[in-house]
């Protein structure tokens, strides 16, 4: 990562020591932030970046009973844990550090940059201790949440089955109410990153299930605490619950985090002296889904931002080889000595695309994470309902465009290096293949573009799509009131941009016809998202001026780069948006 990309968003573009007078940040400063972030760039550089390689090459395996993972890993895990870094963002009071989530989100691509398959381990923990810290129980929090913020216990979001993918209404794990008020779970669940290890002294799953008589679809579902062992007396290990797995998978990347098919309740173990794996059900029956929303919706911007981070590094890399690779001559050039790479015209421009997709995402990752931080902390209640209304409908955006831009990136870094990016003596082939995960990864691109353009800009009589139109409207004006002939031009293409988008939402939805609609709704993903990173963009431009420094160059001129060769994109697609092209529902599927 660019610890000097990272300052100047944090503090030049999104002036983040502002939330030091929020009484929940009061005892931060800027300097304790730096001093986080320092800790995070060298525990990263430390413990994580170096077995990066080791756990690709060497993969968890399973041998019928038990996980075994590179010690490495363990090693690195427990250095992260023992900083207090788990619960970062979280409240004093279970043992968190309470830092601005932004800061945290910063922190965090440190470790996804350099090692993505150990810190998955991280992320699930956090995310699964921030669901239960929202809606479990005191005793809950006690037993399950702080020994994961300890780094005694680690924690995994067990959703998806073989049969159901993505289709959560389709699960169908069962979860019998007894008479001690728990409930034995039987089902198969898949696809769980996390979910046997000897890294941690327990591991806490959090799963979907029913409970028989519950409503059909999704409005039956219920969520369960299911730990690998049952609590004991004063916070020790106790029986080992009835959980197995019937195999783990084996991935094209992200290969150094266990991705599991686990088994609930098949007998294999009887706590209790009977079958059934013991669950402890998390708030109100039936109100599971919403529930996993809390830590789903972080995820989803936790895989946007991991996708950021590989292809970050991957661009840091890319320039790091064209500024010390010596080949070929400049155009009409006769003789002379070889020439670095990054001299030659086409590799700036592959170089510039990939800047301007990492930092873009970057920057939109974190302003997310300041919303996270508004909607939360905000003094005065309007202005978290608006964080609160623009996360909303920036999650899709965050999530996906990373996972589509970024792995292009990747793409670019390997060609950047020739045939030696090909190879595996080059990061950058791992950096793609760890990349390729996440336009799949809690909710493809297809999953993210119905609930954009079928939900978000459509609730409250299109709200959130308001407010966000307002928001860039407001960075156009403060562009064109900045006397920049370039910025100027910039707020134009952004002004006409944000114009399409409003009126192709409006006519997509004209007759409120929801197949035709959504029929086409990744290319309307894709569109919006390029105007978001537009007006990020114009946003890092404006911060970066009137700077004449190689830092702010660079930012201006990635940010000519997005509105000559990227923003344009928009108006392909806004094309076939307004078409209302029939060509994918027309299709017959005998005709493939």
């Amino acid at each position: 990562m660019s610890a000097r990309d990272i300052e100047f968003l944090l503090y030049d573009w999104l002036d983040v020591t502002a939330l030091t007078e929020r009484e929940r940040f009061a005892d931060h400063s800027r300097d304790t932030f730096d001093q986080v972030l320092r800790l995070c760039q060298d525990l990263a550089t430390t413990y994580f970046a170096p077995h990066n390689r080791e756990n690709d090459l060497s993969e968890p395996t399973f041998d019928g009973e038990r996980v075994h993972i590179i010690p490495a890993v363990s090693k690195a895990l427990r250095a992260f844990t023992d900083a207090g870094l788990v619960g970062a963002a979280m409240d004093y009071e279970i043992g968190g550090m309470q830092l601005p989530h932004v800061v945290h989100s910063a922190c965090m691509t440190w470790f996804h940059a350099a090692n993505v398959g150990t810190t998955s381990y991280l992320l699930l923990t956090a995310a699964n201790a921030n669901l239960l810290a929202a809606h479990g129980s005191p005793e809950q929090i006690d037993t399950f949440v702080r020994p994961m913020l300890e780094g005694r216990n680690f924690g995994t979001m067990a959703l998806s089955e073989p049969h159901a993918g993505s289709s959560l209404a389709d699960i169908t794990t069962r979860a019998v109410p007894q008479d001690d008020g728990t409930y034995r779970l039987f089902g198969r669940k898949m696809w769980i990153s996390g979910g046997d290890h000897e890294l941690s002294e327990n591991i806490v799953h959090l799963v979907l299930a029913r409970i028989p008589g519950a409503p059909e679809g999704t409005r039956g579902i219920s969520l369960f605490i299911v730990p690998k062992y049952l609590p004991g007396e004063a916070g020790s290990t106790g029986e080992r619950n009835d959980i197995v797995l019937a195999g783990i998978n084996h991935k094209m990347g992200w290969r150094g985090t266990v991705n599991t098919a686990p088994v609930f309740g098949d007998g294999n173990f009887t706590p209790g002296g009977k079958p059934g794996a013991i669950g402890y059900l998390v708030g109100e029956p039936n109100h599971g889904l919403a529930q996993m929303f809390t830590m789903m919706n972080e995820a989803r911007i936790g895989v946007g931002l991991t996708a950021t981070a590989l292809g970050y590094t991957g661009y840091l890399k890319a320039l790091d080889y064209a500024r010390n690779r010596p080949q070929g001559r400049p155009i009409g050039a006769r003789g002379g000595a070889q020439v670095p790479i990054v001299d030659h015209p086409d590799v700036r421009r592959m170089l510039l695309a990939q800047k301007s997709y990492a930092e873009g995402a970057l920057a939109l990752q974190l302003y997310c994470g300041k919303l996270v931080d508004d909607q939360r902390t905000a003094p005065a209640p309007a202005d978290r309902t608006r964080a609160a209304t623009l996360l909303r409908i920036l999650t899709p955006i965050a999530k996906s465009w990373p996972s589509q831009w970024c792995l292009t990136a990747n793409d670019l870094a390997i060609q950047v290096h020739g045939g030696a990016g090909y190879t595996r003596d080059y990061d950058v082939e791992q950096h793609y293949r760890d990349n390729r995960l996440n336009p799949i990864h809690e909710g493809t691109h297809g999953v993210q573009s119905l609930d954009l353009l079928g939900r978000q800009v459509t609730l409250d009589n299109g709200a959130a799509l308001t407010t966000l139109l307002e928001t860039m409207a407001a960075t156009v004006s403060t562009a064109r009131a900045a006397a920049d002939p370039e910025l100027t031009a910039f707020a134009a293409a952004l002004d006409s941009a944000t114009t399409r988008l409003a009126t192709t939402t409006a006519a997509l939805w004209r007759d409120a016809d929801p197949v035709t609609a959504l029929a086409n709704s990744a290319a309307y993903l894709e569109a919006f998202g390029h105007v978001v990173l537009s007006w990020i963009w114009l946003e890092q431009a404006l911060a970066a001026t009137p700077r004449t420094d190689d830092f702010a160059l660079g930012k201006r001129a990635a940010a000519r780069y997005f509105f000559h060769w990227e923003l344009p994109r928009t108006s392909t697609l806004f094309d076939l948006l307004d078409s209302r092209d029939r060509t994918t529902l027309d299709l017959d599927p005998s005709w493939l």
